[in-house]
C-alpha cells in the first residue's frame, strides 16, 4: 500500500514538474515573449488611462472650487444703463 501511494505522489509531482517546465519553455518562444510584451503594453494602457480620467475628475473638481472662489458662476447683473467708475447718472 504505501508504494502505490509513492508512486501515485511520483506520478502526480512529475506531472506538475513537467507543466511548469513546458509553460516555462512556451514563455521563452517568440510568441510567448510577443504575448508577454503585448500584455504588459494593455496593462500599461489602462493604467494611463485610469491616470488620465483620475486627472480629469481632479481637473473638475478644482475647477468648480476655482469658479466658486472667484465668483465666475455669480448670475449676471440685471441689463441697465452702462455707468463708468467715477461717473454718476446725474453728471451727464
Amino acid at each position: 500500500m504505501r508504494r502505490l501511494f509513492w508512486l501515485a505522489m511520483g506520478i502526480t509531482i512529475g506531472a506538475l514538474v513537467v507543466r511548469k517546465l513546458s509553460r516555462a519553455a512556451e514563455r521563452m518562444t517568440p510568441a510567448g515573449i510577443g504575448a508577454s510584451v503585448a500584455e504588459g503594453l494593455r496593462d500599461l494602457a489602462d493604467a494611463i488611462g485610469d491616470f488620465g480620467a483620475d486627472v480629469r475628475a481632479a481637473m473638475a473638481e478644482r475647477e468648480l472650487e476655482l469658479r466658486a472662489g472667484t465668483g465666475l458662476d455669480a448670475p449676471l447683473p440685471e441689463a441697465g444703463p452702462a455707468q463708468l467708475p467715477g461717473r454718476h447718472a446725474t453728471d451727464r
